[in-house]
């Protein structure tokens, strides 16, 4: 059981981890057309998208769940890590870092670190709620 979940959090890292790059490299890329804000919304649903497809086919294939009523699931668990991700995003982009003198590369910091807080309280959600095995 132990090397079964250890495996599962290991492919879900792996996983999540192009997931989030995803997430950061499309921010990036919205940020060009809109503001931060909205970029990391827009970037959290590509990378949100993403990690729906890789964590279904790789992590947690024998899911009892209709991919319907997992992706359903999935959305309710990642709107808590949205809440998460765009909390400590906006608190470190726009107060916390320029607070301690960080003024360039701040808005990247705080995507980085935002994108990646929510990983284990996702990870057990998934595991236990979206993708519960028979």
């Amino acid at each position: 059981m132990r090397i079964i979940i250890a495996r599962q959090l290991i492919t879900f890292l792996l996983t999540g981890g192009v997931a989030a790059a995803v997430n950061f490299t499309s921010r990036i890329f919205y940020n060009h057309f809109v503001d931060f804000p909205v970029a990391v919304a827009l970037a959290f649903l590509t990378g949100m998208t993403t990690a729906f497809i890789l964590a279904k086919r790789y992590v947690f294939p024998n899911s009892a769940n209709s991919t319907t009523k997992s992706f359903m699931i999935f959305l309710m668990v990642n709107m808590f890590a949205f809440a998460q991700t765009w909390i400590i995003t906006m608190a470190l982009a726009y107060h916390a870092l320029p607070a301690i003198g960080i003024n360039q590369f701040n808005k990247d910091i705080a995507s980085f670190v935002g994108i990646i807080a929510p990983v284990f309280t996702s990870f057990l959600a998934h595991k236990y709620i979206s993708f519960k095995e028979a």
